[in-house]
């Protein structure tokens, strides 16, 4: 039997390259991550990415908003993800803009003075009797105007839709050099460990949790990305 999915030292040597090969489109969420992030970055706040894993996200932020008083803040529970993530902010040339965390997600989470909150492929990996309270404390420690990025694994509505969507994502896969023992061994260890919702769960996550405005941005089978805006607070 496999052991549960973590992310521990092996997986960060080798994290770039599994992303790569295993989400769809993965360069090209990363450039709408930055889009995004432009459009809503309030000068004087901070940028966070909640899961930065190995700070590639990060550094694309950090290069594409050039106002000065912009801080990026990239939060995780795994240390060796952390370790190369401060090595790939110095090689950059960004590390005096960012700040790393280690801090789990289930627990509670400072953000601080925050304008914009990244998760990718994070939210899917908080136990669901959390997640209410995880986007409820992203929406209240915004600022007004910010908005929230999710990009996640996602459930079909319909089971023949679903069965045939995993099927397809299973190709995706093949084509990039994935093996048939690679797929199974990695599908029995996350089982457990990643638990997806449907679309439309997601976005009424979102809106019972305060982000009023909200909206699905990407669609590629089992994947997808939301947006989730803060309207102002009511005094």
């Amino acid at each position: 039997m496999a052991e549960d999915f973590e992310f521990n030292e092996g997986v960060a040597r080798i994290f770039d390259d599994m992303l790569s090969r295993s989400i769809p489109y993965y360069a090209e969420i990363q450039r709408m991550n930055v889009e995004l992030a432009q459009k809503f970055a309030q000068p004087g706040s901070l940028v966070v990415d909640l899961g930065c894993s190995l700070g590639t996200t990060l550094v694309s932020l950090a290069k594409a908003i050039d106002d000065p008083s912009v801080r990026f803040l990239g939060v995780d529970n795994s240390l060796p993800m952390l370790a190369r993530a401060q090595g790939n902010l110095e090689a950059a040339g960004v590390a005096n803009r960012c700040e790393l965390k280690a801090a789990d997600l289930n627990d509670e989470i400072d953000l601080g003075n925050a304008s914009v909150v990244i998760m990718n492929w994070t939210l899917q990996f908080v136990r669901p009797l959390n997640r209410d309270r995880v986007i409820r404390r992203i929406h209240d420690g915004l600022r007004d105007h910010g908005c929230l990025i999710v990009f996640e694994k996602v459930l079909g509505d319909e089971p023949l839709l679903n069965r045939m969507y995993i099927d397809l994502y299973y190709d995706f896969k093949r084509r990039n050099g994935y093996s048939d023992l690679e797929i199974a061994e990695k599908r029995e260890r996350l089982e457990n460990v990643l638990i997806p919702y449907r679309i439309e769960d997601d976005l009424q996550l979102l809106k019972r949790n305060g982000f009023a405005v909200n909206d699905v941005v990407f669609r590629w089978y089992n994947w997808a990305g939301f947006l989730g805006v803060k309207l102002e607070t009511r005094q």
